[in-house]
C-alpha cells in the first residue's frame, strides 16, 4: 500500500516557532484520507475545532454534481503536546460517530486524539507504543544511527520522508495554515477576555458580599445598642 503526502511544508517560515502547527494530509492507496496535525497548545474550545477540521477535510472532497458515493473514509491524528483530557490517563483516545447503543453511523474515518505528554514508556513493546515515542522523540533521532526501537522498515520509511518533503502546493496550504493560526489565536483571545469578564464578575460579586456584610454588621450593632437603650428606659421606670 502506498501513501501520497498531500501538503508536506514547514509552516515556521511564516509563524512563531512557539505556536507553529505542523499539518500534514495525505491519501492511501485506497483513496483513504488521513490528516496528522501537532497541536502545541491546549485550550478550551480545541475539541471543537478538532471536528471542524475532519468535517472540513471530509466535505471537500466532492466538487460540484460529485454523489455522496464518492466520498472516501477521512481520518483525522492529532499529536497533543499539552493535556486535554486531564481526567484520564489513557494517551490513546478513538472517537466515530455512533449511537447510544454503540452502532457506527458510517465507516467513513474518525478522530484520535494521542497525548504525548501521558506517554512515558521507556521499552516499546507495540507498534502503537513505537509510532507514539517517534513523534514524542523523533526530532532528537540522528537517521545515521537509529535506536533499536525504530529499526523497522516502517520507521526508517517514517524518517526518510521526513528529510524528503517536496514543496507541492506550498503556499496553498500555508494560507490554510495561516487562516488555522488566525483563528486559533482569536479563540484563545475570545476566551481570555470571557475569563477576564468572569473574574470581574467574581470580584464584584466578593466585594458586593463583604459590604452586604459590613453593613448587616452595622444595623447589628444599631440593633443591640437600640435593646440597650430600650432595657436602659424600662429599669429607669420601675
Amino acid at each position: 500500500m502506498w501513501v501520497d503526502i498531500l501538503n508536506p511544508y514547514n509552516d515556521k517560515e511564516f509563524l512563531s516557532d512557539k505556536l507553529s502547527i505542523v499539518d500534514v494530509k495525505a491519501r492511501d492507496s485506497h483513496d483513504r484520507l488521513y490528516q496528522i496535525e501537532i497541536q502545541l497548545t491546549s485550550y478550551a474550545h480545541l475539541p471543537s475545532r478538532i471536528i471542524y477540521n475532519w468535517a472540513d477535510i471530509y466535505s471537500q472532497q466532492l466538487k460540484s454534481g460529485q454523489e455522496y458515493l464518492q466520498l472516501r473514509p477521512t481520518y483525522s491524528i492529532w499529536l497533543l503536546a499539552e493535556n486535554l483530557l486531564v481526567d484520564d490517563n489513557d494517551y490513546v483516545h478513538h472517537y466515530k460517530m455512533r449511537d447510544e447503543q454503540g452502532q457506527t453511523l458510517t465507516p467513513h474515518g474518525g478522530i484520535w486524539l494521542l497525548e504525548l505528554k501521558k506517554f512515558n514508556a521507556n521499552q516499546v513493546e507495540t507498534e502503537d507504543q513505537r509510532w507514539l515515542k517517534f513523534f514524542k522523540d523523533g526530532e532528537r533521532l540522528n537517521d545515521e544511527a537509529l535506536p533499536d526501537w525504530m529499526i523497522t522498515q516502517e520507521m526508517k520509511q517514517a524518517m526518510s520522508t521526513l528529510s524528503t518533503f517536496s514543496e507541492k502546493d506550498q503556499q496553498y496550504y500555508q494560507y490554510q495554515a495561516r487562516q488555522e493560526y488566525l483563528r486559533e489565536q482569536r479563540t484563545i483571545q475570545s476566551e481570555l477576555e470571557l475569563a477576564n469578564k468572569r473574574e470581574e464578575a467574581a470580584n464584584k460579586r466578593e466585594a458586593l458580599a463583604l459590604h452586604e456584610k459590613k453593613v448587616a454588621e452595622q444595623e447589628k450593632n444599631l440593633a443591640l445598642v437600640e435593646i440597650e437603650r430600650l432595657k436602659a428606659l424600662l429599669a429607669q421606670k420601675e
